[in-house]
Protein backbone atom coordinates (compact mmCIF):
# COMPACT_ATOMS: atom_id res chain seq x y z
CA UNK A 1 0.00 0.00 0.00
CA UNK A 2 1.12 3.57 -0.62
CA UNK A 3 -0.16 7.12 -0.19
CA UNK A 4 0.92 7.95 -3.76
CA UNK A 5 -2.03 9.90 -5.22
CA UNK A 6 -3.25 11.51 -2.00
CA UNK A 7 0.10 12.49 -0.49
CA UNK A 8 1.75 13.75 -3.69
CA UNK A 9 -1.24 16.02 -4.26
CA UNK A 10 -1.05 17.27 -0.67
CA UNK A 11 2.71 17.81 -0.93
CA UNK A 12 2.18 20.02 -3.98
CA UNK A 13 -0.65 21.84 -2.19
CA UNK A 14 1.43 22.37 0.97
CA UNK A 15 4.56 23.64 -0.74
CA UNK A 16 2.67 25.80 -3.23
CA UNK A 17 0.67 27.29 -0.34
CA UNK A 18 3.81 27.97 1.71
CA UNK A 19 5.38 29.62 -1.34
CA UNK A 20 2.34 31.78 -2.05
CA UNK A 21 1.65 32.71 1.57
CA UNK A 22 5.30 33.63 2.04
CA UNK A 23 5.00 36.09 -0.85
CA UNK A 24 1.71 37.43 0.53
CA UNK A 25 3.33 37.99 3.93
CA UNK A 26 5.53 40.68 2.43
CA UNK A 27 2.46 42.94 2.26
CA UNK A 28 1.10 42.17 5.73
CA UNK A 29 1.66 43.48 9.25
CA UNK A 30 3.92 41.20 11.35
CA UNK A 31 0.94 40.37 13.56
CA UNK A 32 -1.04 39.25 10.54
CA UNK A 33 1.95 37.21 9.39
CA UNK A 34 2.01 35.44 12.76
CA UNK A 35 -1.69 34.58 12.48
CA UNK A 36 -1.21 33.34 8.92
CA UNK A 37 1.67 31.15 10.08
CA UNK A 38 -0.37 29.82 13.00
CA UNK A 39 -3.00 28.68 10.51
CA UNK A 40 -2.76 27.45 7.85
CA UNK A 41 1.04 27.87 7.57
CA UNK A 42 1.96 25.58 10.47
CA UNK A 43 -0.42 22.89 9.20
CA UNK A 44 1.10 22.96 5.71
CA UNK A 45 4.62 22.80 7.17
CA UNK A 46 3.70 19.76 9.29
CA UNK A 47 2.04 18.14 6.26
CA UNK A 48 5.25 18.61 4.27
CA UNK A 49 7.25 16.88 7.00
CA UNK A 50 4.80 13.98 7.28
CA UNK A 51 4.58 13.38 3.53
CA UNK A 52 8.36 13.44 3.08
CA UNK A 53 8.56 11.13 6.09
CA UNK A 54 6.28 8.70 4.20
CA UNK A 55 8.58 9.02 1.20
CA UNK A 56 11.59 8.12 3.34
CA UNK A 57 9.92 4.94 4.60
CA UNK A 58 9.02 3.86 1.08
CA UNK A 59 5.27 4.19 1.61
CA UNK A 60 4.64 7.28 -0.54
CA UNK A 61 5.43 6.18 -4.08
CA UNK A 62 3.60 3.37 -5.83
CA UNK A 63 5.55 0.24 -4.92
CA UNK A 64 4.84 -1.38 -8.30
CA UNK A 65 6.46 1.40 -10.31
CA UNK A 66 10.18 1.28 -11.02
CA UNK A 67 10.37 4.66 -12.74
CA UNK A 68 8.60 8.00 -12.30
CA UNK A 69 8.59 10.53 -15.14
CA UNK A 70 11.33 8.47 -16.75
CA UNK A 71 13.56 8.60 -13.65
CA UNK A 72 14.57 5.53 -11.65
CA UNK A 73 12.73 5.17 -8.36
CA UNK A 74 15.72 5.79 -6.03
CA UNK A 75 16.86 8.91 -7.87
CA UNK A 76 13.32 10.25 -8.07
CA UNK A 77 12.84 9.65 -4.35
CA UNK A 78 16.10 11.47 -3.50
CA UNK A 79 15.16 14.43 -5.71
CA UNK A 80 11.66 14.61 -4.24
CA UNK A 81 13.03 14.55 -0.70
CA UNK A 82 15.52 17.29 -1.57
CA UNK A 83 13.31 19.72 -3.51
CA UNK A 84 10.11 18.79 -1.69
CA UNK A 85 11.66 20.20 1.51
CA UNK A 86 11.46 23.73 0.08
CA UNK A 87 10.51 26.46 0.71
CA UNK A 88 11.69 26.37 4.31
CA UNK A 89 13.64 28.47 6.75
CA UNK A 90 15.65 25.60 8.28
CA UNK A 91 13.83 22.65 6.77
CA UNK A 92 13.44 18.96 7.40
CA UNK A 93 15.74 17.51 4.73
CA UNK A 94 18.95 16.89 6.68
CA UNK A 95 17.10 15.35 9.64
CA UNK A 96 15.11 13.04 7.37
CA UNK A 97 18.05 12.03 5.21
CA UNK A 98 20.59 11.42 7.97
CA UNK A 99 18.66 10.99 11.21
CA UNK A 100 15.20 9.51 10.98
CA UNK A 101 15.74 5.92 9.87
CA UNK A 102 18.54 5.56 12.42
CA UNK A 103 16.07 6.87 15.02
CA UNK A 104 13.89 3.82 14.36
CA UNK A 105 16.92 1.58 14.68
CA UNK A 106 18.37 3.19 17.82
CA UNK A 107 15.26 4.10 19.85
CA UNK A 108 15.99 3.14 23.45
CA UNK A 109 19.76 2.89 22.97
CA UNK A 110 21.29 5.10 25.69
CA UNK A 111 24.59 5.48 23.85
CA UNK A 112 22.87 6.69 20.69
CA UNK A 113 20.85 9.15 22.75
CA UNK A 114 23.92 11.06 23.93
CA UNK A 115 24.32 14.62 22.66
CA UNK A 116 28.09 14.26 22.87
CA UNK A 117 27.99 11.12 20.72
CA UNK A 118 25.71 12.78 18.19
CA UNK A 119 27.88 15.86 17.66
CA UNK A 120 31.27 14.10 17.82
CA UNK A 121 30.41 11.08 15.69
CA UNK A 122 32.47 10.31 12.58
CA UNK A 123 29.58 8.42 10.94
CA UNK A 124 27.68 9.90 8.01
CA UNK A 125 24.29 9.27 9.63
CA UNK A 126 23.18 10.57 13.01
CA UNK A 127 22.99 7.78 15.59
CA UNK A 128 19.46 8.94 16.47
CA UNK A 129 18.31 12.14 14.78
CA UNK A 130 15.44 12.72 17.21
CA UNK A 131 17.99 13.48 19.95
CA UNK A 132 18.50 16.83 18.24
CA UNK A 133 15.11 18.07 19.44
CA UNK A 134 13.92 15.79 22.27
CA UNK A 135 16.77 17.15 24.38
CA UNK A 136 14.61 20.28 24.81
CA UNK A 137 12.04 18.29 26.80
CA UNK A 138 13.72 15.14 28.07
CA UNK A 139 16.65 14.27 30.32
CA UNK A 140 19.08 12.26 28.22
CA UNK A 141 21.77 9.88 29.40
CA UNK A 142 25.40 10.50 28.56
CA UNK A 143 27.45 13.67 28.18
CA UNK A 144 26.39 16.94 26.54
CA UNK A 145 27.49 18.41 23.23
CA UNK A 146 28.50 20.13 21.03
CA UNK A 147 31.97 21.16 22.21
CA UNK A 148 33.95 23.95 20.55
CA UNK A 149 37.57 25.00 21.04
CA UNK A 150 37.65 28.73 21.83
CA UNK A 151 40.89 30.42 22.78
CA UNK A 152 42.56 27.07 23.33
CA UNK A 153 39.83 25.90 25.71
CA UNK A 154 37.06 23.37 25.10
CA UNK A 155 33.66 24.97 25.64
CA UNK A 156 30.48 22.86 25.66
CA UNK A 157 27.33 24.70 24.68
CA UNK A 158 23.85 23.22 24.34
CA UNK A 159 20.78 25.38 23.80
CA UNK A 160 18.45 22.44 24.40
CA UNK A 161 20.19 21.36 27.61
CA UNK A 162 20.21 24.93 28.96
CA UNK A 163 16.49 25.24 28.28
CA UNK A 164 15.65 21.91 29.89
CA UNK A 165 17.70 22.77 32.98
CA UNK A 166 15.24 25.64 33.58
CA UNK A 167 12.36 23.20 34.07
CA UNK A 168 10.86 22.80 37.54
CA UNK A 169 8.79 19.77 38.54
CA UNK A 170 5.13 20.68 38.98
CA UNK A 171 5.42 24.00 37.09
CA UNK A 172 3.89 23.27 33.66
CA UNK A 173 3.54 26.89 32.53
CA UNK A 174 7.16 27.63 33.40
CA UNK A 175 8.28 24.47 31.65
CA UNK A 176 6.20 25.25 28.56
CA UNK A 177 7.78 28.70 28.39
CA UNK A 178 11.28 27.28 28.83
CA UNK A 179 10.66 24.69 26.12
CA UNK A 180 9.19 27.23 23.68
CA UNK A 181 12.02 29.69 24.31
CA UNK A 182 14.90 27.25 23.84
CA UNK A 183 13.25 25.61 20.83
CA UNK A 184 12.46 28.84 18.96
CA UNK A 185 15.95 30.23 19.66
CA UNK A 186 17.64 27.05 18.44
CA UNK A 187 15.52 27.02 15.26
CA UNK A 188 16.54 30.63 14.60
CA UNK A 189 20.20 29.69 14.98
CA UNK A 190 19.69 26.77 12.59
CA UNK A 191 18.50 29.24 9.96
CA UNK A 192 21.65 31.31 10.53
CA UNK A 193 23.77 28.17 10.36
CA UNK A 194 22.29 27.32 6.95
CA UNK A 195 23.75 30.56 5.60
CA UNK A 196 27.14 29.78 7.18
CA UNK A 197 27.15 26.27 5.67
CA UNK A 198 26.10 27.66 2.28
CA UNK A 199 29.07 30.05 2.31
CA UNK A 200 31.72 27.90 3.99
CA UNK A 201 30.72 24.52 2.60
CA UNK A 202 31.00 22.84 6.00
CA UNK A 203 28.74 22.22 9.00
CA UNK A 204 30.97 23.09 11.97
CA UNK A 205 28.61 21.53 14.51
CA UNK A 206 29.69 18.10 13.25
CA UNK A 207 33.48 18.41 12.75
CA UNK A 208 34.24 14.69 12.56
CA UNK A 209 31.69 13.65 9.98
CA UNK A 210 32.95 12.55 6.54
CA UNK A 211 33.28 14.98 3.66
CA UNK A 212 30.26 13.43 1.93
CA UNK A 213 28.05 14.66 4.77
CA UNK A 214 29.43 18.20 4.56
CA UNK A 215 29.12 18.27 0.77
CA UNK A 216 25.46 17.27 0.98
CA UNK A 217 24.82 19.82 3.74
CA UNK A 218 26.39 22.53 1.59
CA UNK A 219 24.43 21.50 -1.52
CA UNK A 220 21.13 21.60 0.33
CA UNK A 221 21.86 24.84 2.20
CA UNK A 222 22.92 26.65 -0.98
CA UNK A 223 19.73 25.66 -2.78
CA UNK A 224 17.51 26.37 0.23
CA UNK A 225 19.11 29.78 0.87
CA UNK A 226 18.75 30.63 -2.83
CA UNK A 227 15.02 29.85 -2.67
CA UNK A 228 14.68 32.00 0.46
CA UNK A 229 16.56 34.82 -1.24
CA UNK A 230 14.25 34.61 -4.23
CA UNK A 231 11.15 34.79 -2.01
CA UNK A 232 12.59 37.77 -0.13
CA UNK A 233 13.44 39.54 -3.41
CA UNK A 234 10.01 38.92 -4.97
CA UNK A 235 8.06 39.84 -1.84
CA UNK A 236 10.33 42.78 -1.11
CA UNK A 237 10.25 42.11 2.62
CA UNK A 238 11.89 40.10 5.40
CA UNK A 239 8.37 39.16 6.51
CA UNK A 240 8.34 36.37 3.93
CA UNK A 241 11.10 34.75 6.00
CA UNK A 242 9.20 35.43 9.23
CA UNK A 243 6.23 33.52 7.84
CA UNK A 244 8.33 30.46 6.95
CA UNK A 245 10.12 30.54 10.30
CA UNK A 246 6.91 30.72 12.33
CA UNK A 247 5.20 28.09 10.17
CA UNK A 248 7.96 25.61 10.92
CA UNK A 249 8.27 26.46 14.62
CA UNK A 250 4.75 27.07 15.90
CA UNK A 251 3.33 23.56 15.45
CA UNK A 252 6.13 22.24 17.69
CA UNK A 253 5.57 24.44 20.75
CA UNK A 254 2.74 25.16 23.20
CA UNK A 255 -0.06 26.10 22.99
CA UNK A 256 -0.37 24.88 19.38
CA UNK A 257 -2.63 21.77 19.26
CA UNK A 258 -0.11 19.77 17.18
CA UNK A 259 2.47 20.26 19.93
CA UNK A 260 0.53 17.75 22.05
CA UNK A 261 1.58 14.85 19.83
CA UNK A 262 5.08 16.28 19.27
CA UNK A 263 6.09 16.57 22.93
CA UNK A 264 4.55 13.24 23.98
CA UNK A 265 5.47 10.95 21.06
CA UNK A 266 8.58 9.68 22.87
CA UNK A 267 8.43 9.81 26.62
CA UNK A 268 9.31 7.49 29.47
CA UNK A 269 5.79 6.54 30.52
CA UNK A 270 5.15 3.36 32.49
CA UNK A 271 2.67 0.81 31.20
CA UNK A 272 -0.64 0.87 33.08
CA UNK A 273 -0.79 -2.91 33.39
CA UNK A 274 0.95 -4.99 36.04
CA UNK A 275 4.23 -5.24 34.11
CA UNK A 276 5.27 -1.65 34.76
CA UNK A 277 7.36 -1.68 31.58
CA UNK A 278 8.55 1.52 29.90
CA UNK A 279 6.40 2.73 27.00
CA UNK A 280 8.86 4.56 24.72
CA UNK A 281 6.33 5.64 22.05
CA UNK A 282 2.89 7.16 22.39
CA UNK A 283 0.02 8.21 20.15
CA UNK A 284 -2.43 11.08 20.62
CA UNK A 285 -6.08 10.23 19.97
CA UNK A 286 -8.16 13.38 19.72
CA UNK A 287 -10.67 12.62 16.99
CA UNK A 288 -10.75 12.57 13.21
CA UNK A 289 -10.23 16.28 12.65
CA UNK A 290 -7.06 16.20 14.75
CA UNK A 291 -5.74 13.31 12.68
CA UNK A 292 -6.42 15.27 9.50
CA UNK A 293 -4.83 18.40 10.95
CA UNK A 294 -1.67 16.46 11.83
CA UNK A 295 -1.97 14.19 8.75
CA UNK A 296 -1.62 11.06 10.86
CA UNK A 297 1.50 12.20 12.71
CA UNK A 298 -0.45 11.60 15.91
CA UNK A 299 -0.42 7.82 15.30
CA UNK A 300 3.17 7.58 16.46
CA UNK A 301 3.05 4.30 18.33
CA UNK A 302 1.40 2.66 15.32
CA UNK A 303 4.07 4.09 13.06
CA UNK A 304 6.90 2.63 15.13
CA UNK A 305 5.18 -0.74 15.16
CA UNK A 306 4.66 -0.69 11.37
CA UNK A 307 6.88 2.03 9.84
CA UNK A 308 6.01 1.22 6.21
CA UNK A 309 2.24 1.69 6.60
CA UNK A 310 1.27 4.87 4.67
CA UNK A 311 0.02 7.91 6.57
CA UNK A 312 -3.64 7.56 5.53
CA UNK A 313 -3.92 3.99 6.85
CA UNK A 314 -2.17 4.22 10.23
CA UNK A 315 -5.48 4.85 12.01
CA UNK A 316 -6.80 1.48 10.80
CA UNK A 317 -4.32 -0.42 12.95
CA UNK A 318 -6.32 0.20 16.12
CA UNK A 319 -9.34 -1.41 14.46
CA UNK A 320 -7.32 -4.40 13.27
CA UNK A 321 -5.50 -5.01 16.56
CA UNK A 322 -7.35 -3.06 19.30
CA UNK A 323 -5.76 -5.08 22.09
CA UNK A 324 -2.40 -3.42 21.42
CA UNK A 325 -3.53 0.23 21.45
CA UNK A 326 -5.42 2.53 23.78
CA UNK A 327 -9.16 2.91 23.20
CA UNK A 328 -11.16 6.07 22.59
CA UNK A 329 -10.38 9.48 21.14
CA UNK A 330 -10.66 11.63 24.23
CA UNK A 331 -7.09 12.90 24.63
CA UNK A 332 -7.18 16.57 25.62
CA UNK A 333 -4.54 18.17 23.43
CA UNK A 334 -4.55 21.36 25.49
Amino acid sequence: SSSHTLALSLLFLSNASLFGLSLLSGRLHPGQVALLALFPGSMFSLWTLQILHDLLHGSLLNKRQRTFLGVKRNKFQDALLFWGSMPSIFGYYLYLKYGHLTHHKSLGDAQSASLKQLFESDQKDFEDGDVLFVAHRMKLKGETGPTFTIGGKDVTMSISKTGFNAWVDGRPLRNALAFATSFTYERFMLAINDVVVAIMGRNYFFPNKPQQFHDECARYCRCAVAVRGMLWAISGSWKSMLFLYLSEVLWSIPPHPACAMFVTNHGSNVDDDETGNCVPSKSTYAGGWYSIFTLGTNYHCEHHDFPTIPLHRLGELRKIAPEFYRKGSGDNVF
